[in-house]
């Protein structure tokens, strides 16, 4: 017995099992995670308070009670309680429990393989942009460097002093395109990595966005007090934050809210690795959303939707959070965009 619920509890498919009149009796770690919500809060609940908009599926799990005969439904899109829509492979199989009938259902999230495959497209296209990008700073950082130095030398050359100021002109432009190049290129500091609070930098970022953001605009706090701290370089996640906060507080117009959220995963694959604990820090707006032709693109540089900006901002955000070995993805709507980042919360894995 113990070594069945040793095998649940490290499966990631969520196992439920339910009683004749569809009440949950058993839920798994991989469940509790999926809904959101502990076993504790939700047991002997009917699966329609899980499951409120699935009408079908309701039937379908009462059918099989009646008949007997188990079912397996592929891509089910399922609406929970908290609103959120998922799709997952359903398989339910009945089980005679001496006179009454229980009903074992397994949900195998598609979401996770799709987002897996999405990310790992992502690093390999962020790998290869960075290294397009770096070879493309280093051809451009060279003949800046000759044109200064030439500016420089042209000035001392030059009869009077009026005719300097055009030298300087160059002098200043050189100086303003090397450093748009060095933001392009992003943070070539090594991390500190250090025992990090993530409440303590959204506080941080909290308190410098409130004092750039006009009246009309909130930030608002839900964060998990449970969470406990990780390796991290806390000034490189306060400016990666700030980046993606700096943006949804513009993106609002004058007028909306911006959300700092905290929560944990378990069991949580990025790239390649499977983590014990993740941390999840979410950056959500109000506003208009991302435009559709953006949305495959914003991470990439020089990439904005805005007149006034450089495009920037993400990318150095997405850079950091790869060398802390995380990831950041978007999710976009008008009135909800959220960006999630995710951390590797592991002693020894930062």
């Amino acid at each position: 017995m113990n070594d069945c619920r040793h095998i649940l509890e490290n499966l990631s498919a969520t196992v439920m099992v339910l009683d004749s009149s569809l009440r949950l009796l058993s839920i798994n770690p991989a469940g509790e995670m999926l809904f959101e919500v502990s076993a504790r809060q939700i047991l002997g609940q009917p699966i329609t308070d899980l499951l409120p908009h699935n009408a079908a599926l309701i039937q379908q799990l009462n059918e099989a009670l009646r008949s007997g005969h188990p079912f397996t439904e592929h891509g089910l899109r399922a609406s929970l309680a908290d609103g959120r829509d998922i799709t997952v492979d359903c398989a339910a199989t009945p089980l005679a429990v001496g006179v009454t009938t229980e009903m074992l259902i397994e949900l195998t999230p598609v979401d996770r393989l799709l987002r897996i495959a999405r990310e790992e497209k992502m690093l390999d296209q962020h790998a290869t942009s960075r290294a397009l990008i770096r070879g493309l700073a280093h051809e451009i950082k060279n003949p800046l460097g000759g044109l200064r130095g030439a500016a420089q030398l042209l000035e001392r050359k030059l009869p009077n002093n009026e005719l300097a100021e055009y030298t300087r002109i160059i002098i200043r432009e050189a100086d303003r395109l090397r450093g748009l190049v060095d933001r392009m290129i992003g943070p070539n500091v090594p991390l500190n990595k250090r025992p990090t609070n993530i409440h303590q930098v959204f506080e941080h970022v909290r308190s410098l966005i409130l004092a750039e953001i006009p009246e009309g605009i909130s930030v608002r706090r839900d964060y998990d007090p449970s969470l406990p701290e990780f390796l991290g370089d806390s000034d490189q996640l306060i400016q990666a934050i700030l980046n993606i906060a700096r943006n949804a507080a513009q993106a609002l117009d004058g007028k909306g809210a911006v959300w700092l959220r905290s929560r944990v995963e378990r069991k949580f694959t990025i790239g390649q690795n499977r983590h014990r604990l993740t941390l999840r820090a979410e950056i959500e707006d109000n506003g208009p959303g991302v435009p559709d032709e953006l949305k495959e693109h914003i991470f990439y540089p020089m990439i904005t939707g805005r007149a006034e900006g450089t495009g920037l901002g993400l990318s150095i955000a997405q850079d950091i959070i790869h060398q802390h070995g995380g990831m950041i993805e978007c999710v976009s709507r008008p009135l909800q965009t959220i960006f999630r980042i995710y951390l590797p919360m592991e002693v020894g894995n930062g």
